[in-house]
């Protein structure tokens, strides 16, 4: 997933704004007990993600994928002190991780975790979204695109994680398999799509940045 070298990776890291004390300990928990933490977006991403909603200033933001919550916190940052952050997943085990570091933020009052569908949920809301981020099943990418992009406010933000699905996505498309295609084939929907300007940025394992028109 890693696409330059570690020590590269460590040199950015070392000179990049320091996660914080919160976040360093959630960090820890879910390599100690969650499984897959290398979905968690860590000390780079996480500061991108912080950096770009201090940027944008969001009233309301939208994740899907929830994980262990270091995503979301880095993202309620940048909330307005009216804001509001929306997290959705279904999967129990890592919601109490995430839930238990909500209550310990800044954030607590600001951030709603909605354990479920995020298929279901997604058209229950109505508030206009400034910020999505999209860091949930793969297959379902452009499925939940489409969802919230009439959501969306005309200059807000949707950014995708994992778009270069640890190098797969340049293979042969006869050779992928259902996950990379479905992250390929969202790709080129994004790239088509005349309601956004996109960028793929290769951070970690690639976001896709997209601003509605």
């Amino acid at each position: 997933m890693e696409f330059i070298s570690e020590a590269l990776s460590n040199y950015s890291e070392q000179h990049t704004e320091a996660e914080s004390a919160l976040l360093n300990e959630l960090n820890r928990e879910t390599h100690l007990k969650a499984m897959s933490p290398r979905m968690l977006s860590g000390h780079l991403q996480g500061r991108v993600l912080s950096f770009i909603s201090k940027l944008a200033s969001p009233k309301n933001i939208l994740e899907i994928g929830t994980y262990t919550g270091y995503s979301a916190l880095c993202l309620a940052e940048g909330l307005q002190a009216d804001g509001k952050l929306i997290t959705i997943d279904p999967n129990e085990e890592t919601n109490v991780i995430a839930s238990k570091y909500f209550r310990c933020s800044a954030y607590a009052n600001q951030i709603e975790l909605k354990a479920g569908d995020a298929t279901k949920i997604i058209p229950t809301l109505t508030q206009t979204l400034d910020i999505v981020f999209i860091d949930a099943d793969k297959r379902n990418y452009a499925l939940y695109f489409d969802l919230v992009i009439d959501k969306v406010k005309q200059g807000g933000l949707i950014i995708a994680d994992n778009v270069l699905w640890s190098g797969k996505v340049v293979m042969n498309e006869k050779e992928m398999d259902p996950d990379t295609k479905a992250i390929h084939d969202f790709n080129k929907k994004v790239n088509e799509d005349k309601r956004v300007t996109n960028l793929l940025l290769p951070v970690r394992d690639g976001l896709m940045l997209m601003r509605k028109i």
